[in-house]
């Protein structure tokens, strides 16, 4: 962490403290200060000690390292436009203790999160919907998919391009997901309290950010948009990476001769959508009319068809997940022994117990020599 005066670090208490939507003296009784005391404190004029920061970072929900790291660009530009009370306030605050974090194990163990270097390659913004099925094909293509597989390790395909995508319940008049470019690659956070279908939808839509390299998104009600413009372009180019369509034509003629109930469950099923991206991705693809997607979009799979059809019940993006590479990187330092093992539980959100960390390594007694000069 990195070494801040009294005024810089006071200014980033305030920052906190006011996008928790916190008065100075509410602040004050949850870590037992004076109103007085903290309003010194945010302006530089009382030193704290680490106990107080620790409690005053708990009690605003944020880490106690977001104090001392330098702001990400891309956050310091999406709240300079957007000011301190915005509507996505809570996703704000989780993004940025998110990016915060990749880029404090970034620094620990760049080769085990394998972000992409100085030279990464952003694409233009889509300005058709031809230009959304383009990127969607391209995508799938620097993947090392073929046109009519379906993605079923999303999270893990987009953290091979950079992305690392977390989820975490968000409840339901919060956003669909949100997007933040770091110095190097991205993270995204994705609302698990939504179904699994839709969950995926919003995080290929976010690939879909990240890959035109908009610094900062957060987006609402994806999968309900009717809307034009870059938004709606990348929803269908979030449709076409999930609903190629090659595959989805090769689908459909094996499921044909099944009733269009069956079929919707089953092309739902294997390319792990929702009805609703399904329907929409049909008639786009005209093989089902406004009637027919209505069909669809009203469709609900049970648990007779998960039994009769042999479907795999898919758990993508389930509560508080965190990618691969960052969980690895994070096992790494803690057994290099470069943070704590409270620091590694935080890292991990509370998808690890203490018991679930691995030992670290004994040191032979003739080791302490390696630490003398």
């Amino acid at each position: 962490m990195a070494e801040v005066d009294e005024k810089t670090l006071g200014a980033r208490v305030r920052e906190a403290r006011e996008r928790a939507g916190l008065k100075q003296g509410e602040l004050g009784q949850l870590v037992s200060l004076d109103r007085t005391a903290v309003n010194k404190i945010e302006c530089g004029a009382r030193k704290v000690t680490a106990l107080e920061l620790s409690d005053i970072a708990a009690a605003l929900g944020v880490s106690m390292s977001s104090f001392f790291s330098e702001p990400i660009p891309a956050l310091v530009s999406h709240r300079s436009a957007q000011g301190l009370d915005t509507a996505d306030s809570k996703i704000d605050r989780l993004l940025a203790n998110i990016a915060a974090n990749v880029e404090f194990v970034a620094e620990l163990t760049p080769s085990e999160l394998a972000l992409p270097g100085d030279d990464v390659v952003s694409f233009p913004p889509p300005r058709t919907s031809s230009d959304a099925d383009a990127l969607a094909v391209a995508t799938r293509t620097n993947l090392g998919l073929t046109d009519t597989e379906p993605i079923y390790d999303l999270v893990g395909k987009a953290a091979k391009m950079g992305l690392l995508v977390f989820s975490a319940d968000l409840g339901v008049d919060t956003a669909d997901a949100g997007t933040i470019l770091l110095r190097r690659g991205g993270v995204s956070l994705v609302n698990s309290y939504n179904k699994v279908g839709r969950r995926r939808l919003a995080a290929a839509h976010e690939l879909g950010h990240y890959l035109i390299a908009d610094e900062y998104t957060v987006d609402w009600r994806v999968a309900d948009r009717q809307s034009s413009g870059i938004e709606a372009r990348l929803d269908g180019f979030a449709r076409s990476l999930l609903l190629p369509e090659p595959g989805m034509r090769a689908a459909w003629t094996q499921y044909k001769s099944a009733e269009l109930r069956d079929t919707a469950v089953l092309l739902a099923s294997n390319f792990r959508v929702d009805m609703a991206t399904l329907a929409r991705r049909l008639e786009e693809l005209d093989l089902v009319d406004r009637e027919g997607a209505a069909l669809v979009r009203g469709v609900t799979t049970t648990r007779a068809d998960i039994v009769e059809f042999g479907l795999t019940v898919p758990v993508d993006l389930e509560g508080t997940s965190l990618p691969l590479s960052y969980q690895k990187a994070i096992l790494r330092t803690f057994r290099d022994e470069r943070i704590s093992q409270a620091r590694a539980l935080e890292l991990l959100q509370g998808t690890f117990t203490e018991y679930d960390l691995p030992a670290r390594r004994k040191r032979r007694e003739d080791e302490i020599w390696n630490f003398v000069s």
